[in-house]
């Protein structure tokens, strides 16, 4: 079958271990099913692999890709959660891991997965929306809905609208009924905000009317200091990454003397993913998706997010 995979890791040129071409059949153990991939979503987590971050060397060549939508073996259309593991909560199982990790990735015309990890797919949305849904999606919808605490009508800040969980951050926080406000160094981006359903939006670390319920901090090290001047007192960091770099320390007096509080988020769990599809079938709300391609042009995907040239989802599709 054609495929994606990392076949090597380099921090300085990921691209050069990115390799197009036929792999062996997808292995199915006990208590697994195959999925035919007909939409996979591209995320910085693929990136991250192909520079060596999060992946054993052992485990290479492997198939990348976290996220799929589908058909199953008994033509079921389906989502593919992306978080291998076990319990009520698997994303808090220190033996859990993405696909792509220990077993070979979605990036393929077909992936095995535990049948538990499977979620039917509404008919409302497509196979290239719903292959949004399981990593940058979801992640947005347990920060807003989860870990944020709170009420509708709340002040959101997005820090840097412009990647997956951002526009996901804007468009959930939207249809849940918050006022939404985003940053951005790039006025096209800070347009398109507006046009995704942001109330305002902003040059990055510019002073704002007021100060906002929650920051919803994806950016890290570029917009931490600006993410704590921005919020009331006790009001709340959700941080579930950080692209530019680690996240400073606090800066502690302000923290204990605004009653501040940081909390991290993850991915959500298989059950989460099921009610964010039911959520977006029932508000209208959709992926912003940048682009479309096919599998055999994956690398024009990867290439783009390695230069930040990108608004929302890069998506693959395959199969007819």
């Amino acid at each position: 079958m054609f495929a994606v995979t990392a076949t090597q890791t380099d921090p300085d040129n990921p691209l050069a271990g990115l390799t197009l071409g036929e792999r062996p059949e997808p292995e199915v153990p006990d208590g697994w099913t195959t999925v035919t991939v007909r939409a996979a979503a591209l995320n910085h987590h693929d990136l991250w692999t192909l520079r060596g971050v999060g992946i054993r060397q052992d485990r290479l060549p492997i198939v990348l890709g976290c996220d799929a939508a589908g058909v199953d073996e008994d033509g079921n259309e389906v989502i593919v959660h992306a978080v291998i593991g076990d319990g009520p909560d698997e994303t808090l199982d220190p033996r859990r891991s993405l696909l792509s990790e220990t077993y070979d990735g979605t990036f393929a015309e077909r992936v095995a997965v535990p049948r538990r990890n499977l979620v039917p797919k509404p008919a409302a949305l497509g196979f290239e929306e719903a292959a949004c849904l399981p990593t940058a999606w979801l992640t947005a919808y347990r920060m807003l809905f989860d870990k944020a605490g709170l009420e509708p009508g709340s002040t959101v800040l997005v820090q840097g609208a412009g990647g997956g969980v951002a526009t996901a951050l804007i468009a959930l926080g939207r249809a849940g009924g918050y006022r939404v406000w985003a940053t951005s160094r790039s006025e096209e981006k800070r347009a398109r905000a507006l046009d995704l359903g942001a109330d305002q939006v902003f040059e990055s670390g510019a002073r704002l009317p007021e100060r906002v319920d929650a920051v919803m901090e994806t950016v890290g090290q570029a917009t931490w200091a600006h993410s704590l001047k921005s919020l009331r007192p006790g009001g709340r960091i959700v941080v579930s990454g950080a692209t530019s770099g680690a996240v400073p320390p606090a800066d502690l007096n302000r923290v204990f003397f605004l009653q501040l509080s940081v909390v991290g988020s993850t991915m959500g769990t298989r059950d989460q993913l099921a009610r964010l599809a039911r959520f977006l079938e029932q508000t209208g709300a959709r992926p912003m998706i940048d682009r479309t391609l096919p599998l055999a042009e994956a690398r024009e995907g990867f290439a783009a997010m390695e230069k930040g040239d990108l608004f929302g989802k890069v998506v693959f599709t395959a199969g007819g």
